[in-house]
């Protein structure tokens, strides 16, 4: 049987190769299409099918735009080109090399410091950096793309040279003497003895490839070398004669992690910034990798596949470090490159060619626009790109389906609407927003806030008969949390799921702006003050006096209410001397405190441990084809400017006052934008209990019932509650 089997694959290999009658091999420069053509010689004399002939494709990108379009079939490429074949022509990758039996189809790019620098990955901003050259894989492609992918390093306009030159403090990247590049990229280079050819991308620079970049830092021009896992091994306990490393011991020497983190230089398979897949062969996804693979494997043993002396060149076809070929099992580009490798080469992958002119964003209230136009003259002024350019639609959903039709490149979305945005229209996280200056969780907590009260304290258990402000209906920390908790708690009881009415009957009076409808109880309103003529009462916006975050909070400063329920910022924003409004001037934080789920009482300081629910914050939603990391770079870029209220730039981000609005694009409590790092889908921004809720944990009371006088998405919401709350 195994027999049978035997020949019956070798007929099907057999019958393949009579199919497929010649590999067009695309080949990169004059020297390797004359060792392509000398391989495919010996090829044919030794009757090994099928037949390779060599084509001209000039470089390797044009060769995977060849092979695509069926003008060549095959072509060895780096990890880069291989994520760029893959992704944009779906390539796959059939043959690898192996260099190292240690350790097989890869090496590991690793950030080298000296021991004891106190450096680590997350301070690298501001020091001396040595880098391989410009655009190599361990020394450029991988570090930089490391930075960008986790938001360490912004990038504005795709313009990555000058994000790194803005990053760190000098550096040497041998081949940036460009005359478009900042001269800071050469500033730490040595040249060669006499100081002569600087910068250049070759021996002659003293800084340059793996041993230079490590010497850049061994000899003190350089705070952090970007290098491959056994260079610093290569340069130190004796292993070379060089002069300038005969002292250098490799103990000296440490390694930075990605979890901040630092190692042993002998712990780089645990400590690295991404393991570097090797080169590999890639085809067409029709193409049959078995064929090419034994085909190769036939060749090594007729032709000096991995050796380009010959040809006065290095690595033409294959790596000249090559010591065999193997097959790759799992074809696809994404298993081969790995996901460390993917990550740094998406933080790569902004192009400025493929940026729009204009970044599109999307507004919906008349206050908004107005904001959105000071903006885009705003962020001109400081020649910010790409420009902004505003469009107005009906509803924030509206914005969203414009974006899915790339009629938009940009909405500012929060909680359900992130949901939406994801879930229905495939918008996908660019930028988030940070409410604390130390807090990089993007999110915020919504509280319900008390005033100190020695005498008459209540708890969370006794808020029946009490009075209540709210931010807003419909608003997540004011109105969809706290409801949602209390109902969860079985404190409030819907009535064939009418909640507007079980809130009204369960506080004596509230103020609720924007619950002003014909059908709502009005007692939902009753504590709502207007403006300073007592006109809009109600109303959701900045006219009505409670209204909002900081009203909510007034509507309990000014007695008028017994409990606010806001976010964990809300109270420090207008207390210790942080609001010139006249309610606020004299308050305490310390006056206040805040009622924990399980009956506490806790400090308003404490709000990490005593919350209703955490709640992710905002964050700008885009179609996934818009580059995430150009629009993060345009707003990091901004905020350096517009992010300070006391910047004297004029116009003020986080800052809606100006606008007869508050909210309005950004949070105004926004302190600042920050990267999404790997939370790049909505699931992930949203995080599983929060999307549990809104699919999930619908209201007990409501089940079963064919009447709703509510829409069902306020319903949903209005049930956001950790799972946690359910045992307390």
């Amino acid at each position: 049987m195994n027999s049978f089997q035997d020949t019956f694959h070798l007929l099907c290999v057999f019958h393949t190769a009579l199919s497929l009658q010649h590999v067009r091999w695309c080949t990169i420069s004059e020297e390797e299409q004359t060792k392509c053509n000398d391989m495919s010689a010996a090829f044919t004399d030794a009757d090994i099918l099928p037949n390779v002939l060599c084509v001209k494709g000039g470089s390797a990108i044009n060769c995977t735009h060849m092979i695509k379009n069926n003008l060549a079939d095959a072509v060895t490429l780096d990890g880069g080109t291989i994520y760029q074949a893959g992704k944009e022509h779906n390539l796959k990758p059939v043959v690898g090399e192996v260099y190292d039996q240690e350790i097989g189809t890869s090496y590991y790019a690793v950030a080298v410091v000296r021991k004891n620098s106190f450096i680590s990955i997350n301070n690298l901003k501001g020091v001396k950096s040595c880098h391989t050259s410009i655009n190599r894989t361990a020394g450029w492609n991988v570090p930089v793309g490391y930075l960008i992918d986790s938001g360490r390093m912004s990038v504005m306009g795709c313009n990555v040279p000058k994000a790194v030159s803005e990053y760190f403090n000098a550096s040497c990247v041998p081949g940036a003497n460009n005359v478009n590049y900042s001269e800071s990229l050469c500033q730490l280079c040595k040249g060669d003895a006499s100081g002569q050819d600087k910068c250049e991308r070759n021996s002659k620079e003293q800084y340059y490839d793996y041993s230079g970049a490590f010497r850049c830092l061994a000899e003190g021009a350089g705070d952090v070398a970007f290098v491959k896992h056994s260079t610093v091994f290569e340069n130190t306990d004796g292993q070379t004669p060089s002069s300038w490393a005969q002292q250098l011991h490799s103990s000296d020497f440490q390694l930075l992690c990605r979890d901040g983190s630092t190692a042993e230089v002998t712990d780089w398979r645990k400590c690295h910034l991404a393991r570097v897949p090797a080169h590999a062969v890639v085809v067409r996804p029709d193409t049959n990798g078995s064929l090419i693979f034994q085909m190769l494997k036939q060749g090594q043993q007729r032709f000096q596949m991995f050796d380009s002396a010959a040809y006065s060149a290095k690595n033409l076809l294959f790596k000249d470090s090559t010591t065999e070929l193997v097959p790759i099992p799992n074809q696809n580009y994404q298993a081969w490159l790995g996901d460390e490798y993917m990550h740094a080469m998406r933080g790569l992958s902004c192009d400025p060619s493929r940026l729009p002119e204009s970044l599109r964003w999307c507004v919906v209230l008349t206050e908004e626009i107005w904001k959105c136009s000071e903006m885009a003259v705003a962020f001109k002024r400081k020649n910010l790109k790409p420009k902004i350019q505003c469009v107005s639609a009906k509803t924030a959903e509206h914005c969203m389906e414009m974006t899915q039709k790339k009629e938009s490149d940009a909405v500012n979305l929060d909680g359900v609407d992130i949901y939406t945005a994801g879930k229905k229209y495939g918008l996908v996280p660019a930028a988030g927003e940070s409410y604390s200056a130390d807090d990089h969780s993007n999110m915020y907590y919504a509280v319900a806030l008390v005033k100190r009260n020695t005498s008459g304290a209540f708890t969370i258990n006794d808020l029946k008969g009490k009075k209540s402000c709210h931010t807003g209906y419909g608003r997540m920390a004011g109105w969809n949390i706290p409801v949602g908790v209390l109902i969860k708690k079985d404190i409030i009881r819907p009535t064939d799921c009418n909640i507007p009415q079980a809130v009204s009957d369960f506080f004596s009076a509230s103020c609720v702006p924007a619950a002003k409808m014909d059908n709502y109880p009005s007692k939902l309103c009753a504590l709502c003050i207007g403006d300073n003529s007592g006109n809009n009462k109600c109303d959701a916006s900045i006219q009505e006096h409670y209204y909002s975050y900081s009203g909510a909070f007034r509507c309990l400063v000014e007695n008028s209410g017994d409990v606010a329920f806001v976010k964990h910022s809300t109270v420090f924003e207008n207390t210790d001397g942080n609001s010139n409004d006249s309610w606020a001037l004299h308050l305490q934080s310390s006056d206040f405190q805040l009622l924990c789920p399980n009956g506490a009482r806790a400090e308003v300081t404490q709000f990490a441990q005593c919350h209703l629910a955490q709640v992710p914050a905002q964050v700008v939603m885009v179609h996934p084809d818009t580059n995430i990391f150009a629009v993060y770079g345009l707003l990091d870029k901004a905020q350096d400017f517009f992010g300070n209220d006391s910047n004297g730039n004029g116009f003020k981000m986080f800052d809606s006052s100006d606008f007869q609005g508050t909210d309005l694009i950004f949070k105004d409590s926004t302190v600042k934008i920050v990267p999404v790092g790997e939370k790049t889908t909505y699931a992930e921004w949203l995080g599983n209990e929060y999307i549990e809720s809104l699919e999930g944990m619908q209201s007990p009371q409501c089940s079963g019932t064919a009447a709703i006088s509510v829409n069902i998405a306020v319903l949903l919401l209005a049930s956001v509650l950790l799972i946690r709350f359910c045992s307390s």
